[in-house]
């Protein structure tokens, strides 16, 4: 069977594979699009069963990327990078300078900066061997970790459907479950505790929620049982394609809102949430803090203004697609991936024009 043959294939402009004995990396860039400009998106470390996950994974990442940075209006295309490894102990200097190598190669069509499992520190390293990379905390335009933007986005996002749902965006005394506490979801949990919001929360990582529980008075779920937690608010801030039909099933919440990526097993669990009456945040909508702020890192001048600017018009965005979704009684994701596509056809049209008269 031909590589070609893998069904999410489909719409990629390029994916790229690289395999460094020396240094150990094993990673995959996968570049969804360019219409809107260089593709751009973090790059996750995570100890994959095979390459296969890593493929699907990162096939998955891109494209949402692509979406993600329509919706946000940037300049941006959408690509995302992994790395095949455990975080905890397989990073290494020659690990991300090869991976940094990687990225000069393909030339400006990729921009990389953090996600899972990587830190500014490590894309410090990664700039040694290539200037297409951002979130460092270093440099004329450096922003750093873009996780507190994204956990911005996130926070008022969910003030947002909070205010369509039960008629008010004040979170005081909501019963709020929050899954994964790691970057994004530990900055998300101090705007929601400072809201007067009741948490629940549960990661794999004890130490992280230990930490997270003293200073915002949350308890600790069990990973497994965050999801049916009797809550108002169901906040997923880990990994993605946690809502499947059992998961589901198991729902007490009214409110799905948070910021990991590609939060849907298949996009018809966004039709069985809208059945049950559960209002979902579309994920690559929510959570485009992040790349605003890398945006704004890309761009050479930045601006925090700008940033804030940007993420207004984001949650504004957000409002008209939950708004629209819940009058035309249509899943959220889908209102939200028509805006997006029509904004990357957009963008393709003029190009192609621009060709033929060349």
């Amino acid at each position: 069977m031909s590589v070609f043959d893998h069904s999410s294939f489909a719409g990629h402009e390029s994916v790229h594979f690289f395999n460094d004995a020396e240094s150990g990396l094993r990673a995959i860039i996968g570049v969804h699009s360019t219409a809107r400009g260089p593709a751009a998106g973090g790059c996750r470390m995570y100890p994959y069963q095979d390459a296969a996950a890593a493929l699907t994974d990162v096939l998955r990442l891109s494209e949402g990327m692509s979406y993600k940075n329509a919706v946000a209006d940037l300049d941006l295309g959408g690509g995302k990078a992994v790395i095949i490894g455990d975080p905890r102990r397989d990073k290494s200097e020659r690990l991300f300078e090869s991976f940094g190598r990687a990225v000069q190669s393909l030339g400006g069509t990729y921009y990389t900066a953090e996600d899972v499992g990587i830190s500014p520190d490590d894309m410090r390293l990664v700039r040694r061997q290539t200037r297409f990379v951002a979130g460092l905390n270093e440099g004329e335009a450096a922003s750093g970790d873009p996780s507190p933007v994204t956990a911005r986005g996130v926070y008022l996002g969910i003030k947002a459907a909070a205010f369509r749902v039960f008629g008010s965006d004040d979170l005081s005394r909501k019963r709020i479950a929050v899954q994964g506490v790691g970057h994004v979801g530990a900055y998300l949990c101090d705007y929601l505790a400072q809201a007067g919001a009741d948490l629940v929360i549960a990661d794999v990582d004890q130490a992280a929620c230990a930490r997270v529980a003293a200073k915002t008075g949350a308890k600790i779920s069990h990973p497994s049982e965050i999801m049916r937690q009797n809550v108002d608010i169901f906040s997923p801030n880990a990994l993605g394609a946690i809502l499947n039909s059992d998961s589901v099933r198991g729902l007490h919440a009214k409110i799905v809102a948070g910021g990991a990526n590609n939060q849907l097993a298949e996009p018809q669990i966004g039709e069985e949430l809208r059945a049950r009456g559960v209002l979902y945040a579309p994920d690559f909508v929510i959570n485009g803090g992040g790349i605003i702020n890398v945006a704004a890192e890309i761009r050479g001048d930045y601006d925090r203004t700008w940033v804030e600017q940007k993420l207004q018009t984001l949650v504004g965005t957000l409002e008209s697609v939950l708004d629209r979704a819940l009058f035309e009684q249509k899943p959220t994701h889908e209102i939200a991936l028509s805006l997006a596509k029509s904004r990357i056809e957009a963008r393709k049209k003029p190009r192609e024009m621009t060709s033929i008269a060349a």
